[in-house]
């Protein structure tokens, strides 16, 4: 991933300048059982407190197969950097193979059917799967977020392979990654207009706020 904090990514050869009225969009390529996602959906947070009439994307990216997982070395490092809180039962199986398909096809369902509840699903989901151990990887573990947002996802979501909208999102993500040169992920794009910014979120795991005043920066120079 660049050292830059900011890449400028001209979507087109047009010069369209931007104004208070153009569109921002913000990608969040992530997974919902990777710690490093967890770190950085705090960043996104700040971003839509800051600028509610941004649309946020959040992009799952089904990494885990349920033939491995982050690891204890991961999830340690994330809450030194952080100061975030893993609770004792995801501690307990911190090892133990995961699979995120299923978050992947909520997610999936979400983005055509609810996207205004994205964002807080996320959260939700990642504070019961870090926090309280949930494993989110039955249809039992959705139980909860189903109740909480009154969701109602097809039973194809529950099913142990990525279903075509989960599908579709990858897609999204393969040509978000072209665009910007990477496949790690977490990784965050803004779109403002005709143009977009890489955020190296890295450098603010520790301070979400600090990326705030960042992107104001970078967009006051768009203009």
């Amino acid at each position: 991933m660049t050292q830059e904090l900011f890449i400028e990514l001209p979507l087109s050869d047009s010069e369209t300048p931007i104004t208070e009225d153009s569109s921002k969009d913000l990608y969040f390529i992530f997974d919902s059982h990777c710690p490093w996602s967890y770190a950085a959906t705090p960043l996104v947070n700040a971003l839509h407190e800051a600028y509610p009439e941004m649309n946020i994307h959040p992009l799952h990216s089904a990494h885990y197969n349920g033939t491995d997982s982050a690891g204890e070395e991961q999830m340690e490092d994330v809450a030194r950097l952080t100061g975030l809180k893993f609770g004792r039962d995801h501690i307990r199986y911190v090892n133990s193979p995961k699979s995120s398909f299923k978050t992947a096809n909520l997610m999936g369902w979400m983005q055509s059917k609810q996207p205004k509840k994205q964002l807080e699903v996320v959260n939700f989901l990642q504070r019961a799967h870090f926090v309280e151990g949930n494993p989110l990887d039955t249809k039992h573990d959705f139980n909860d977020v189903i109740e909480k947002f009154k969701l109602s996802p097809s039973n194809k979501v529950f099913k142990d392979s990525l279903s075509s909208e989960a599908e579709f999102v990858l897609s999204d993500i393969a040509e978000i990654q072209e665009m910007i040169g990477t496949k790690a992920f977490p990784a965050m794009v803004i779109i403002i207009g005709e143009q977009g910014i890489f955020v190296d979120h890295s450098k603010y795991l520790s301070n979400p706020q600090g990326v705030v005043a960042e992107v104001e920066k970078e967009i006051a120079a768009l203009k």
